[in-house]
């Protein structure tokens, strides 16, 4: 039978047998890792580009922390920035130049020097992007100015201002290091994960576009982040994506041990996978929270009262009680409170129907005859798509509606799926609402969620209606600018402490909670990690008998 059958037939019965046979040998081989195996991970949806720079997308982050390396790696626990392809580095004390000397005799998978020439190539196109291929800047990189390469083994950056994130940038999925023929590749074929080479410790094998993708060890990889207990090759032989859409298929086949590692673990799934000794992984993404947000374009949600009382008028415990579990923390800011820079802004964040009613009647909505409200003939509708990448959104969004239908505002909640999404998202005219989220261990997360030319959620470029007023916060994107520029640690983290407060005091957003990345794994897997954002890293990952 195939993999695709085998899924098919993953029962809970299968299960518990499978749990209780293999927990005796599980436990006398888990402490010592064993080399060898295929791990089988089922992942929710296929990736779509794998240009380092579109790694925020978990399927694309998740295979591409397995095939490229990093300059730097960034210590999950602590946070400190750590050598990998760089064995060391000086920034200047107004962080706009940053020198990196190399480790020598790393290679690309097809060879080729990982030196310095490949990685100042390599920033060059994250930094300026380019045109030509259609490769976009980073959003993870700053005032990027160019690069030089002062030996083979030491390359230098200069920017045209502050940048003092540039350093984590380098550790993150998005800052992937990839093979000169990979960058000469135009952006629509990227997505061809064959056409990705990378220095990592596993390389692709073949892929199946949209349904599988196989990996497999590199023995020579020696070059693994240099503070971390395992070194040298990978203990795995291989990884099988299998892109498994239903959640109750994911489940059913960890279960009957037909997958050994799947990721998005719906809360409500949790108490039956541990239930029969399987594990939650629940990474925390540290960034921007899980959230609704608001584009000021449309003259619906322009008056900042009708925001706030839609702020005010939000229950995010009810939601989080509702749909989800302890390892979904209701946010208190718009950033996780794992975030650097993180301010508790509860206050700001009362659930307070009475203050959201008062609040829409100053704005001059009153309650019409069938309920909604209405200003000037027109009703208070607005219109959200789903996104299914984040954990029931969609039931979040319709928790959403039902709460602001009590204040008689109708929010339209359409599937993230639907043909006209991309384009419609775009437009403040159709779009008002939308909901987002972004991680990143580091306050520039902050910019890249809401600044014009990063992910621009609040649309302040407009959309293509006419129907809309013209939208820009100018003071909004000078504490932006100034968080990403500012080289003073203390005064950096002091800005990001502005933004949060001020995002909140517009109500641009309506923080629900801290998003981890919820995966699930088998009780013989053993050794699995993840980067500071929640994508696994299986380079120390085994298989213990069962």
């Amino acid at each position: 039978m195939g993999i695709s059958g085998k899924l098919k037939a993953a029962t809970v019965i299968g299960a518990v047998l499978m749990s209780l046979a293999s927990s005796a040998a599980f436990a006398e081989d888990a402490a010592k890792p064993a080399q060898g195996g295929t791990l089988i991970y089922l992942e929710q949806q296929p990736h779509t580009n794998l240009y380092p720079p579109a790694g925020g997308f978990y399927p694309n982050g998740g295979v591409l922390n397995q095939i490229t390396d990093k300059l730097t790696f960034q210590n999950p626990k602590t946070l400190e920035i750590e050598p990998w392809i760089a064995e060391s580095w000086t920034v200047n004390d107004n962080a706009t130049e940053y020198t990196f000397k190399l480790r020598k005799g790393v290679t690309f998978s097809d060879g080729s020097p990982l030196d310095a020439n490949a990685v100042a190539k390599n920033f060059d196109t994250f930094g300026l992007g380019n045109k030509e291929l259609k490769q976009p800047v980073s959003e993870v990189i700053n005032n990027y100015d160019r690069s030089e390469v002062i030996d083979p083994l030491t390359v230098k950056f200069y920017f045209k201002k502050p940048s003092p994130g540039f350093l984590q940038g380098t550790s993150v999925i998005g800052s992937g290091l990839v093979s000169l023929a990979t960058l000469a590749l135009p952006f629509e074929q990227l997505g061809d994960a064959t056409k990705i080479v990378g220095s990592g410790p596993f390389v692709v094998e073949s892929e199946t576009l949209g349904k599988e993708l196989s990996l497999k060890v590199r023995e020579d990889y020696v070059w693994g982040p240099a503070k971390i207990e395992h070194q040298g090759r990978a203990y795995l032989d291989g990884i099988k994506y299998v892109i498994t859409g239903e959640d109750s298929v994911r489940i059913g086949a960890l279960l009957s041990g037909q997958a050994d590692f799947i990721r998005q673990v719906q809360a409500y799934d949790e108490a039956q996978v541990e239930g029969q000794g399987y594990k939650i992984y629940a990474a925390p993404t540290r960034g921007v929270n899980n959230s609704v947000v608001f584009r000021p374009d449309n003259p619906l949600v322009a008056d900042v009262r009708v925001r706030q009382a839609l702020l005010h008028g939000t229950n995010a415990q009810e939601i989080i009680s509702t749909l989800f579990s302890a390892n979904y923390p209701q946010a208190k800011s718009i950033v996780a409170s794992t975030a650097q820079g993180y301010v508790d802004l509860s206050s700001k964040l009362t659930f307070d129907p009475a203050k959201a009613a008062k609040l829409l009647d100053e704005a001059g909505w009153a309650p019409g005859a069938n309920g909604v409200r209405e200003k000037d003939g027109l009703p208070l509708v607005l219109t959200a798509y789903e996104s299914p990448p984040q954990p029931q959104n969609k039931a979040t969004l319709q928790l959403v509606s039902q709460q602001w239908a009590k204040l008689g505002v109708t929010l339209n909640v359409l599937a993230g799926d639907a043909g006209s999404r991309t384009v419609d998202d775009l437009d403040p005219a159709k779009t008002p609402v939308s909901p987002a989220m972004v991680g990143r261990a580091d306050p520039d997360v902050i910019k890249s969620q809401y600044y014009p030319k990063n992910r621009d959620v609040l649309r302040q470029k407009g959309g293509p209606s006419d129907k809309v007023k013209s939208f820009v916060d100018d003071k909004l994107n000078g504490l932006l600018e100034a968080l990403s520029s500012e080289p003073n640690r203390e005064k950096r983290l002091q800005i990001a402490g502005e933004v949060q407060s001020y995002v909140l005091d517009q109500a641009y957003a309506i923080p629900i909670f801290e998003e981890p990345q919820a995966y699930a794994g088998a009780p013989y897997l053993q050794g699995v990690e993840f980067e500071a954002v929640g994508r696994p890293r299986f380079y120390s990952t085994w298989l213990a008998e069962h």
